[in-house]
């Protein structure tokens, strides 16, 4: 159905005063914000909401089902324990780090509930890397899966903060903690326990401005940065949701996982990570508030992917662009009944146009859509879905109303933008964002965040431009850094694991091109004077100090000096097209592979 009002009509309608989603304009933090007058104040209030939902099909893992109102009563119970039993109170931090299992979910409101500010950890780290995270972040209770906790126990004895671990085995049994840890261990199924019918929530004032979350990003000058994100920045993404579906449905479109009234309940697919802000901002927040059914992967295969949309009815599935893809070419594909996918929705790594046409074949009752968003933008800054994106395909669509975008010159140093900077639709620079979505800054790293926050604006790091409706083009990555599969790897960081090899005198680290990853880390390194190393011990090396999908899967090694510009930066536009441009395929290394 082609939409009858315009996108400018039915924002207007929608954001007028005594609506559900009226804008008013505050202060945060000196600094004057568009803000959702309606949405809710805490994460708190969104789980207590959610209650409301009752015997609805909140939690699907294999063959686990959990209801709303269970899932509530498992999390009063372990917010309480949090509070009473480890001293958890507002403000304290406390960590989360497994793979995606019903108890994320329910450490993560558990955690919430209790005041406490959640910190994600990415579960691929290392163990170095996660007593990095649990260190930098103060941590007092961290949630690990049995995996997780083999990597750090051999770190427990370096966090002085951390007064207890609650470890969940994923076949659900008590877990045994060695006699002699230097740390509480406790097991997931002895802390929740059997919980009352009657469980309430730990008593504990949650204001729009406290801290909620601290969700770390790749640094591009060495260790990851942890992003503060408010209670505010949570359910202002929330919102934000909201307000793109329901202007969709105006609009005479579906909306993002909308099920026609009457029908069954909706349901989601996660194939993300809980870790990362979409998985845990867009798609468990969310379905939460909306009362969807969240069907939870071990791991994601396009296989399994399918046998679960037909099995559990799925409305919405989606991930990074590859994931769609290898649903839409899996060989049982058209064995499977995928009906019900009223929505695919995706982002965090570029899309080809292509993919909206290939979507609207294989779905066609589907409303496809790709968004645009930063962990410092908890998520959805732009959205492009439904027939403008048909109409669209290379753009991620406009900012959310709550949000100003701007295109600036990289040369600009003002903290905010002016009226006298170039704008039009031809205009390319660095893309920054305001709005109520934006975190408050990086955790204990005052120069990190001076840098990149100015005047409530964020200075995105991607290469940008706006059309004359309004709808954001991603021109490149300012930022130096490769896009794997929708995780960042900051080319710094994987640069440095390969500096500390005594055989490396220089080493640049670019994207290589993959069709179903996106791209692949890459690394052209130049050998010390006499020093032979293989690029399987490099390799080894990096993965001994970084998570996996760090390491790079091409290594080149040169005997000429890396391309450098007067200032000594190395080009690495200049590198790529000599690596991996016309006449190589990305996937083969030099002859001179091994020095």
């Amino acid at each position: 159905m082609t939409s009858t009002m315009s996108l400018e009509e039915a924002t207007r309608t929608l954001t007028a005063a005594g609506q559900m989603f009226e804008v008013e304009e505050i202060s945060i933090r000196g600094v004057l914000t568009r803000v959702w007058k309606h949405a809710p104040s805490s994460l708190r209030d969104v789980l207590e909401l959610s209650r409301g939902h009752g015997d609805k099909t909140y939690l699907v893992y294999e063959d686990e089902r959990t209801t709303f109102e269970e899932h509530y009563r498992m999390v009063a119970t372990l917010g309480r324990q949090l509070a009473e039993r480890f001293d958890v109170a507002k403000g304290d931090r406390v960590t989360i780090a497994m793979r995606n299992l019903p108890e994320w979910a329910m450490a993560f409101w558990a955690a919430s509930a209790a005041g406490g500010v959640v910190v994600p950890l990415n579960a691929w780290w290392t163990g170095p890397e996660l007593e990095y995270g649990l260190v930098d972040s103060g941590t007092a209770v961290a949630f690990v899966d049995t995996d997780r906790y083999t990597r750090l126990l051999p770190h427990l004895g370096d966090l002085p903060d951390l007064r207890a671990v609650v470890v969940a085995s994923e076949d659900r049994s008590p877990f045994e903690a060695p006699s002699n840890s230097p740390v509480p261990v406790v097991s997931f199924t002895e802390l929740v326990g059997d919980p009352a019918p009657d469980a309430g929530l730990p008593d504990v004032s949650l204001d729009p401005e406290d801290d909620s979350t601290i969700f770390y990003t790749s640094g591009t000058t060495g260790r990851p940065k942890g992003a503060v994100g408010t209670q505010r920045n949570m359910c202002t993404n929330l919102m934000s949701l909201f307000f793109i579906n329901s202007r969709q449905s105006l609009r005479g479109s579906s909306g993002i996982g909308d099920t026609p009234p009457g029908a069954e309940q909706s349901a989601y697919l996660l194939s993300v990570p809980l870790f990362h802000a979409t998985g845990c901002h867009s798609i468990l927040v969310a379905n939460t508030a909306a009362g969807n059914k969240l069907v939870m992967m071990h791991h994601w295969d396009p296989e399994r992917a399918l046998e679960l949309i037909e099995r559990e009815r799925i409305s919405t599935f989606g991930g990074v662009p590859a994931m769609v893809m290898q649903v839409i070419d899996s060989p049982s594909f058209a064995r499977r009944d995928t009906s019900s996918v009223r929505a695919v929705a995706y982002g965090g790594a570029p899309a080809p146009p292509d993919l909206v046409r290939r979507i609207k074949e294989h779905f066609p009752v589907s409303a496809p859509s790709n968004g645009y968003g930063l962990t410092e933008t908890s998520s959805v800054t732009t959205m492009n879905s439904g027939d403008d994106y048909v109409r669209k395909p290379d753009s991620v669509g406009p900012p959310v109303p709550v949000c100003d975008v701007r295109v600036v010159p990289e040369d600009f140093e003002g903290e905010e933008p002016t009226d006298d900077l170039p704008n039009g639709p031809d205009v390319v620079g660095e893309l920054w964002i305001k709005g109520s979505n934006v975190v408050r800054g990086y955790w204990n790293k005052p120069e990190a965040t001076a840098a990149s926050f100015t005047q409530g604006w964020l200075h995105s790091g991607d290469v940008a431009r706006i059309d004359e409706e309004g709808f954001v083009y991603i021109v490149d990555r300012a930022k130096d850094m490769v896009i794997r599969g929708g995780e960042n790897v900051y080319s710094v960081e994987v640069e440095a694991a390969l500096f500390e090899h005594p055989a490396v005198a220089d080493v640049a680290v670019i994207g290589v091109p993959h069709e179903v990853l996106g791209e692949e880390v890459g690394a052209a390194v130049v050998l010390r004077p006499g020093a032979r190393v293989t690029a399987d011990e490099l390799a080894r090396h990096v993965r001994d100090r970084l998570a996996g999908f760090k390491v790079p899967t091409h290594i080149w090694f040169r005997s000429e000096p890396l391309p450098r510009n007067p200032q000594g930066k190395v080009l690495k536009r200049e590198l790529r097209e000599v690596l991996v441009g016309p006449g190589q395929s990305g996937g083969q290394a030099p002859a001179d592979e091994v020095g």
